[in-house]
């Protein structure tokens, strides 16, 4: 899609996504036309995600039809999330003691402090401001780069390379293959400097972890540091700007209390993660070993699934209609935005405690925040798996 092509339609704000109603497990095609059994109840889905005998690695084969036509991170079969069994457990015990609900309560003081920081510089800026590159952007990347102990004249290399790791395809696979193999030698130089010198930061808590673990391929741990890098701050980007447009475009009425009442903002954000999907490309790809049985129906061995978790977020078994949309209703039963099962999103609590605190505390600051253009004139960032305005004016 080109954003600045007339003739082609605006796309839909993504709180405004429409998703069928979930069912029994039917056959579907992926996007490339391969065979696939999509399931898409919240039980079922869960069962996919959990289930050892719907893994990931097997869609990697040489055999295995590809499942995209140009060269990404998500699709690099040493990434953690490609992993399973064993392989996949070693790489997570390297990161066992850093994102925990526990680890992330500790880092809440030095995210908010971030937060206040980027509030005062959005203050001083005339108005009408970009919400998304005096906020949505810079926060995910300044907490994800304390956490990693990056310095900032690399944080403009982190948006060229995750619009490359997360392409939607529609970059050329030449230009996206030379950003991966630049961002691959920034990733092993990285791993190499906290070797030499180790410090207090995550990378070197992941190298020593690794030779604590032992056999861990470099190739892998390589693609671990990238994801974490770019996956740390490119979905709260994404999660926060979509937030920031449903809130103020369409749900203002919530605004006073999200800056009033934190808790009220931990229900609120909650609810958006649930709601809003971080892009357009619907569920998560699993490989069947075997013949297994799923809501009734029997999936068989080799198949391809695709575990749709929009439509099972908006499952009317176990979300009731009555509350689906009311924004500061706890939710019913665990979300599945972040997944299920093994491969569980690891940083579900740093994306959440940065969510929160940035809605109520921006909120607090500034309760009178609006839109200073209409929400049908949004320019969208586009060309990645993920979708967000690419900018975001606001008045206050």
């Amino acid at each position: 899609m080109n954003p600045t092509d007339p003739t082609e339609p605006a796309p839909e704000p993504m709180h405004r996504l429409r998703f069928e109603a979930p069912g029994p497990p039917c056959r579907t095609e992926l996007p490339g036309g391969t065979p696939a059994w999509l399931v898409s109840r919240y039980a079922d889905v869960r069962q996919v995600l959990s289930d050892p005998r719907f893994g990931r690695a097997r869609l990697y084969a040489p055999d295995a039809p590809a499942l995209s036509d140009v060269p990404d991170l998500v699709n690099d079969p040493d990434l953690m999330f490609n992993q399973d069994g064993p392989d996949h457990l070693r790489l997570r015990r390297t990161l066992r003691r850093a994102f925990t609900p526990r680890a992330v309560a500790r880092w809440r003081p030095w995210i908010a402090a971030i937060v206040e920081e980027l509030l005062n510089r959005l203050e001083e800026r005339p108005q009408p401001a970009d919400a998304v590159a005096e906020f949505a952007l810079p926060l995910p990347v300044a907490v994800i780069s304390r956490l990693m102990g990056l310095d900032e004249p690399v944080w403009g290399r982190l948006r060229h390379w995750s619009e490359h790791a997360f392409s939607d395809g529609t970059h050329e696979s030449e230009q996206v293959a030379s950003a991966l193999k630049e961002f691959s030698a920034f990733g092993a130089d990285l791993l190499a400097q906290r070797r030499r010198a180790p410090g207090d930061d995550l990378v070197s808590g992941i190298v020593a972890a690794a030779d604590e673990e032992g056999g861990v391929p470099e190739a892998q741990l390589v693609s671990l540091v990238c994801g974490l890098v770019v996956g740390g701050h490119d979905s709260t980007m994404t999660m926060l700007g979509n937030a920031l447009l449903c809130l103020l475009g369409e749900r203002r009425e919530t605004w006073p209390r999200l800056g009033a009442d934190e808790q009220a903002a931990e229900r609120v954000a909650d609810r958006l993660v649930h709601l809003v999907p971080l892009g357009d490309d619907r569920g998560s790809t699993r490989h069947a070993a075997a013949d297994v049985e799923v809501g009734g129906v029997t999936i068989p061995a080799g198949a391809i699934v695709l575990a749709d978790c929009g439509m099972a977020n908006r499952d009317p078994e176990v979300f009731p209609p009555a509350t689906l949309h009311d924004l500061l209703a706890p939710l019913e039963a665990p979300t599945l935005s972040f997944g299920a099962g093994p491969h569980y999103c690891l940083g579900a609590w740093l994306a959440r405690t940065e969510l929160q605190l940035a809605l109520h505390r921006l909120a607090a600051r500034f309760p009178d925040l609006r839109l200073a253009d209409p929400t049908d004139t949004v320019v969208w960032r586009t060309g990645t798996t993920s979708r967000s305005p690419r900018s975001l004016r606001v008045r206050w």
